[in-house]
């Protein structure tokens, strides 16, 4: 399976570590460009990555700035399935954890 992630320097490069391609973006244009690029949006100047990875990986932060492009290619239910991470310096405030998100979808303590 093919993974690429999105993020911060630090997190691109421990993925990168374990053999997993990434793009460092800071900004919310360089968040959305690399977005585009992996999901084949992206203009005819973006060059697009190698192979459309099956899981993309988004640190919270980056998530956070392409909220509206990442729930609208959600809907699509194409891949790359997108995933969010935490960064290093934990959870973004306001944002639920998946034990949370579980215990409130059924009920049920994880």
């Amino acid at each position: 399976m093919k993974f690429y992630i999105i993020g911060d320097r630090e997190m691109v490069l421990a993925f990168r570590l374990t053999g997993i391609s990434g793009t460092v973006a800071e900004t919310r244009q360089e968040v959305l460009d690399a977005f585009n690029r992996v999901t084949g949006k992206g203009s005819a100047i973006a060059a697009p990555v190698d192979e459309v990875p099956k899981v993309l990986i988004l640190t919270e932060a980056a998530a956070a700035q392409i909220e509206e492009e990442e729930v609208e290619w959600q809907k699509k239910g194409k891949y790359p399935l997108i995933v969010e991470i935490p960064c290093l310096d934990g959870h973004v405030k306001g944002k639920r954890t998946l034990t949370e998100a579980i215990r409130e979808a059924i009920g049920v303590q994880v």
